[in-house]
């Protein structure tokens, strides 16, 4: 018996567009999430502020990781505002303070515009500190707290981190303990709102007592506050769909050989793109020479 073409048709008309609408999906969810990392212009003696070379380990270490692309410019912001399309997250590790790269006029306004479409933002070491009438409120907003001047403190000292909440950002991270310029007292939201902390640890009171690395210090009312836990890295999810952290390490270039201080930073860039930190965090393996590679140009180590 021949069967009619008319028969054969219908079905094959009806699965036609739900092949098409399937197969979009697909290369949809295959698209790769796309991470900036803004290196800042050299500033330190060797070995400290190592901006550049940090951001390109840092994308080293991602390179491997589905679904993820890691683009790095050094030297500040890039030239032409084009490097953020399509971006999910821009993260920012460089000088801070009134010259922070993000807080220029022509540049805040253009921020908030991609924060206000559910790009990520992060802020690593000095960039955490903005002066707070200008990019505090914004800062606030976007990743729920920044370093304030001579209300926030950046001593040297050795934190013992010890336990961490469940999030994505301590996927597989261990206890550890790492000296650093780790800032504390930081300018949160009232009453932490929306905020997870990632990192948090007890300064000794001989810690809180100073001196800290600008301007020495104590503050009286960091004295004050002994006993009480402070948190050094945190990670918010904002009302408009982005994501935002906060990262007061690195100041020195070295820690980033330590594996648990590593893994806590890549498996936050991950999760603040939206791309999937695996149960057990992002492994890296660094190559013997990893930490020697990139430096800027300042001279030999003191």
């Amino acid at each position: 018996m021949r069967h009619h073409p008319s028969l054969n048709m219908k079905p094959l008309k009806l699965i036609m567009p739900l092949l098409a609408v399937l197969l979009a999906g697909n290369l949809t969810a295959a698209a790769p999430r796309k991470l900036v990392l803004i290196a800042g212009k050299p500033s330190h003696p060797p070995g400290a502020h190592e901006f550049r070379a940090g951001a390109l380990l840092l994308q080293q270490c991602l390179a491997g990781v589905p679904g993820l692309t890691t683009l790095v410019y050094s030297n500040g912001w890039p030239a032409d505002n084009s490097a953020f399309d399509g971006a999910d997250a821009v993260v920012i590790y460089a000088d801070g303070g009134g010259g922070h790269p993000a807080i220029q006029p022509e540049r805040i306004k253009f921020l908030e515009g991609l924060i206000a479409k559910g790009v990520g933002f992060g802020c690593m070491h000095y960039a955490c500190e903005v002066p707070k009438d200008k990019g505090g409120k914004e800062f606030l907003d976007w990743i729920g707290g920044h370093y304030e001047h001579q209300f926030s403190c950046n001593p040297m000292w050795t934190p013992e981190f010890k336990k961490f909440p469940v999030h994505p950002a301590t996927r597989g991270v261990q206890p550890f303990s790492i000296l650093d310029e780790w800032y504390f007292n930081i300018r949160f939201r009232p009453d932490m709102k929306g905020i997870t902390p990632i990192l948090a640890a007890t300064p000794s009171d001989e810690v809180r007592k100073g001196p800290y690395v600008y301007p020495k210090g104590p503050y009286e009312h960091i004295v004050a506050a002994s006993g009480r836990e402070e948190v050094m890295m945190w990670a918010v999810e904002r009302p408009d769909g982005g994501r935002g952290f906060g990262f007061t390490g690195g100041h020195y270039h070295k820690n980033w050989g330590d594996p648990q201080f590593r893994k806590v930073v890549l498996n936050a860039l991950v999760w603040l793109a939206k791309a999937d930190v695996p149960p057990g965090g992002i492994e890296s393996v660094l190559a013997a020479d990893a930490l020697e590679q990139n430096l800027d140009p300042k001279g030999k180590k003191k």
